[in-house]
């Protein structure tokens, strides 16, 4: 016969499942620098040793409407997404498609040079590139 104790034995392992658990029911990032998932458009941002790199998927969205900035370490992407309009005496069970404002904010790393960035859209992917300080460029140090 198995008893098992009243308390974990790792109390500290089970708080952070718990905490786990609580994120995933409320559907919110674990990053301190995510955003809720769900938002409009859905991103990914990652990087290299050279730069950061962020995807958003935005099909549908026409570039020239899109705005993208940075100001202190923050890059907001922000615009608008319209939908046409449904056939006459059409019926719709579901629309799941977005339609609407939409803004998403990225705090950048202390290291991107805001000054060296390049953005391109391409079959309905905004793909935005910050370079990053040459400063803080990883470099060999050779010993005399």
């Amino acid at each position: 016969m198995v008893y098992r104790t009243l308390f974990p034995r790792d109390m500290f392992a089970e708080l952070d499942r718990l905490q786990r658990e609580m994120q995933q029911a409320f559907d919110l990032s674990p990053s301190i620098r995510g955003v809720a998932r769900g938002g409009y458009p859905a991103m990914n941002v990652g990087g290299t040793p050279k730069s950061v790199e962020i995807y958003a998927f935005a099909p549908g969205v026409d570039p020239a409407t899109l705005d993208v900035q940075i100001e202190k370490g923050v890059l907001t992407v922000a615009g608008e997404r319209r939908l046409e309009p449904p056939p006459e005496k059409a019926t719709a069970h579901i629309d799941e498609r977005f339609a609407g404002r939409f803004r998403r904010v990225v705090t950048l790393p202390d290291d991107a040079d805001a000054g060296n960035v390049q953005a391109r859209y391409r079959d309905g992917v905004l793909h935005i590139s910050i370079a990053r300080r040459q400063a803080a460029q990883p470099r060999r140090i050779e010993i005399q």
